[in-house]
């Protein structure tokens, strides 16, 4: 008789452990599940960034700021190109500054349709920095002049050229990339031309 016993209430004992951990696996189970479910819960941020695909890739450009920076830009270059185009000592640099008059203007006339395409408002006068260019370049004369407005545009073109390869490269807005890749094969044109005539009047 307490053989029997002995045999049932081993029985329940192994019973109990089998469900104990059955339920200790499925707590497991939830837990990893839970776990995966945080990962890509839309406040986790941390979590999101770890199960990012994309993580380590740079952020593309800001679309807008681009075009903000392009147009300020693009309006200096054609007041400084109107000044060189009266002051200007040198036939080549009075033609640069004809070049940059036609390119530019052509260049803030598709810039202003695109960003009233895209519900972006445009500058509409320069800043700060790019009237203090123009005011300082104002007081200049003769061969003084031609080597200071030669040397702001190629130092303005380095960073045109950057700019628009960045924004080529890694906009986010298609038809602000497209635009920024057809400018840019000109503005590195300009960029040669700036740096070669800079090199010619400074020797």
């Amino acid at each position: 008789m307490r053989r029997g016993l002995l045999i049932v209430a081993m029985g329940m004992i192994g019973l109990l452990c089998g469900c104990s951990t059955t339920v200790e696996e499925n707590r497991t189970a939830n837990a990893n599940t839970n776990s995966n479910a945080n990962a890509i819960a839309p406040g986790n941020a941390n979590a999101v960034a770890e199960a990012t695909p994309a993580r380590g890739v740079a952020p593309r450009n800001n679309d807008n700021e681009f075009v903000h920076t392009v147009a300020m830009d693009g309006m200096a270059e054609v007041e400084l190109a109107r000044l060189a185009s009266q002051k200007a000592k040198s036939p080549e640099v009075k033609k640069f500054a004809q070049r940059m008059l036609a390119d530019h203007s052509k260049a803030n006339e598709e810039l202003k349709q695109l960003a009233s395409n895209k519900n972006i408002t445009l500058p509409t006068a320069l800043g700060p920095e790019q009237d203090a260019e123009k005011n300082r370049l104002a007081n200049l004369s003769g061969a003084e002049f031609d080597r200071e407005y030669m040397s702001m545009m190629s130092a303005a073109h380095d960073r045109a050229v950057n700019a628009f390869e960045d924004e080529s490269r890694d906009g986010g807005e298609p038809d602000i990339k497209a635009w920024a890749a057809k400018i840019l094969p000109t503005l590195r044109e300009h960029q040669s031309l700036a740096k070669d005539i800079s090199s010619k009047i400074t020797t």
